[in-house]
């Protein structure tokens, strides 16, 4: 009786190399997911810490309501005095009576030929000294070939000093006109010329061949019966925080102007409504990240179910919950967020009426104010705590240092987000050290599979040779 010895062929070895490859690919399967898993709730992290940043810079706009200028001003006659208010402003109405505006020192020479003849003769420097009510005096020289209207003007406005200089072209030829820089009785100025220039000699007693076309003078009125004065038509020091610019005289009274200073609410409203804006795209982000869609509601083809990757996380519902009761549950002096146009509806968006906000902030400013702080307040604690608050930072770019601060916290998103990071890095680890043990073991495998291979064909060389000596003494006895 023959006896066969078995082969494994390479199909069949192969086919068992998958198997075992396969059983051992499990781990590093399930590795996988849950690394696919952590990533995505890291980015989900991101997503809402990016959207807290924004609203943590958005509220440095009502941190400090009283540096907001939060006051506004209107003059009943702008043909009188316009007017501004910064918010250091006292509130209240102040008429203007009596108005006449501060004016500059204006002269000017009879009419010469043209502005580029030459107005004078012989050789020599010819100069033109302006003495100042001040008593400081200017000097201006000149050639003898630079004496025209253009050349004196140009070298007048050169010097940028008290006067200022000007040709008015007119029928028969052209005037030079003189004129202090600034207005007020203080910027009055004679002038004495030598030379060519001579002809230009003006002061207050004796005007020479100059006409005055304007003497200088300050600006004068009453602000509620008191008597001011002023140099300049743009006066700071009348009252308080307000600008008043005279852009008019008004010698009666009945043609003055009431300057009205009011509470004005638009620097506040448009800063909160910021924050109202950047709050709802915080809490809709979170809402996104931690939504459940049924598959019988999920939108597309394939109907499946939508699973946020925050779902289930107390961390992301504690953050959203306490944005919502940020503005829900402040108030202040009577006062709550309803009060001041802003409201939460019932699906957690917050809305920001300005009118609303309006209404409340000129019947009870103070109050307005306290409640708009404590929101600021509330808010920026629920984002400090999210997103944690640095130390001080020394240097920059690449030498830039952190310094912890005892007031420095990692916050809660960071505090999630670094657990979730080190998970990841350890199941790298770990799915790299499976990879190196599962390939050394499929070698071990391979190279006894090899082995029983080569094993397994002797046997076969060694039996086919037996078999041709037991066929041959089968023969012989025969």
């Amino acid at each position: 009786m023959s006896t066969s010895v078995g082969s494994l062929g390479s199909a069949q070895i192969s086919s068992q190399l998958s198997t075992v490859e396969a059983r051992l690919e499990q781990p590093i399967t399930l590795l996988k997911a849950q690394a696919a898993t952590d990533t995505a709730t890291i980015s989900a992290w991101g997503t809402v810490q990016g959207v807290l940043s924004t609203l943590s810079s958005s509220l440095s706009g009502i941190k400090d309501v009283s540096t907001i200028n939060v006051r506004s001003a209107t003059s009943s006659s702008a043909s009188v005095a316009s007017v501004s208010a910064a918010s250091s402003a006292a509130i209240g109405t102040y008429n203007l009576t009596g108005v006449t505006l501060a004016k500059a020192q204006e002269v000017y020479t009879g009419v010469q030929t043209s502005a580029s003849a030459s107005i004078g003769t012989g050789s020599g420097t010819a100069s033109l000294t302006f003495t100042l009510q001040s008593g400081k005096t200017e000097t201006v020289s000149l050639g003898s070939s630079d004496t025209s209207l253009n050349s004196i003007a140009a070298a007048i406005n050169k010097l940028g000093g008290g006067v200022q200089a000007s040709v008015v072209g007119t029928v028969g030829g052209a005037r030079l006109t003189f004129e202090s820089s600034a207005t007020g009785s203080s910027q009055a100025f004679s002038i004495s010329g030598t030379g060519a220039l001579a002809k230009f000699d003006y002061s207050a007693s004796d005007a020479g061949s100059l006409k005055v076309a304007q003497a200088a003078a300050n600006a004068a009125f009453s602000i509620n019966g008191v008597p001011v004065t002023s140099a300049s038509n743009t006066i700071t020091s009348a009252v308080t925080g307000v600008t008043i610019s005279l852009t008019g005289s008004s010698v009666s009274s009945s043609t003055g102007t009431s300057i009205s200073v009011s509470s004005s609410p638009g620097a506040v409203a448009g800063a909160l409504s910021t924050v109202a804006t950047n709050l709802n795209a915080a809490i809709a982000a979170i809402a996104k990240q931690t939504a459940y869609t049924p598959a019988s509601s999920a939108s597309g083809s394939s109907k499946a179910a939508s699973v946020g990757a925050l779902l289930g996380s107390f961390t992301a519902s504690n953050i959203q919950n306490q944005l919502l009761t940020s503005v829900s549950g402040a108030a202040a002096s009577g006062l709550s967020a309803n009060a001041i146009g802003l409201t939460v509806g019932t699906g957690g968006a917050v809305s920001f009426n300005s009118a609303t906000f309006a209404t409340a902030y000129a019947a009870n400013p103070t109050g307005v104010t306290a409640l708009v702080s404590q929101i600021y307040t509330n808010l920026s604690g629920v984002t400090t705590n999210a997103l944690g608050s640095a130390g001080t930072t020394t240097g920059s770019g690449s030498s830039a240092v952190t310094i912890a601060s005892t007031s420095a916290n990692q916050g809660a998103i960071n505090a999630v987000t670094s657990g979730l990071k080190s998970t990841v890095t350890s199941i790298a680890a770990q799915e790299a050290t499976i990879v190196s043990n599962n390939n050394a073991q499929l070698q071990i495998l391979i190279e006894q599979y090899s082995i029983a291979e080569a094993a397994a064909t002797a046997a076969q060389t060694t039996q086919a040779y037996l078999s041709l000596f037991t066929s041959s003494s089968s023969s012989s006895k025969g």
